[in-house]
């Protein structure tokens, strides 16, 4: 597990706690509960999230049980360190959907005495890594795997299956966009979804869409 407390005193330096999961699996809950509890302690926090990420709230970070916690939107990575001066807990919510500049601003932060909890999705809605957590998760001293339950199976999910034929990397949604799968729902459910007719025929409307562009 992660620790709360420095137990060299007389160190300088922080660490970084990954939290990451698919989609309703309560990294976001497990993030506010971490931090809630720093603040309880009377240390000094700031939280921020990346300005996509405007579903519940502009600003809060807000989990999908609507328990939320005060953050601030930032653009990109590098607007964190100069917002978190002189704190003792940064927390970053929705990690995946920074530039990969995030990594260095955490090691940064924990290199200072900072404890950094990082929150985000390992995998995007194909099932591979997702922006910069790989990297995060390497660097973290602590990493936390959370699941869902799989809609399918009832078995630990950790697949976040997009159920449109959107394509888009960056696709904000819910469970009418999204659900929590385990390997085997997942893979079948991919199958499923690449060999319906009305994907075939959009891959080639796609296709000739281009090829037409291009001339």
């Amino acid at each position: 597990m992660f620790l709360e407390n420095l137990v060299n005193k007389d160190a300088d330096f922080g660490w970084i706690e990954v939290i990451c999961g698919s989609m309703f699996s309560g990294k976001t809950e497990e993030l506010i509960r971490r931090l809630k509890r720093a603040k309880f302690a009377q240390q000094k926090v700031e939280i921020f999230k990346p300005t996509v990420d405007h579903r519940y709230d502009e600003d809060n970070v807000v989990s999908h049980d609507e328990n939320e916690i005060q953050s601030t939107a930032v653009p990109a990575a590098a607007n964190i360190p100069l917002l978190a001066d002189d704190c003792q807990v940064v927390g970053i919510d929705e990690a995946q959907f920074f530039d990969d500049g995030i990594v260095s601003v955490c090691n940064q932060l924990a290199n200072k005495g900072v404890r950094v909890v990082v929150a985000g999705l390992d995998m995007d809605f194909k099932g591979n890594p997702f922006g910069p957590m790989p990297n995060l998760m390497a660097t973290a001293e602590y990493v936390t795997k959370v699941h869902a339950v799989c809609t399918r199976t009832g078995h630990l999910a950790q697949y976040s299956f997009r159920k449109s034929s959107q394509q888009n990397l960056v696709f904000l949604g819910e469970t009418e966009e999204y659900e929590p799968l385990s390997r085997a729902a997942f893979h079948q459910a991919m199958k499923a979804q690449n060999s319906q007719p009305e994907n075939k025929t959009s891959t080639k409307k796609e296709m000739l869409s281009s090829k037409y562009k291009d001339e």
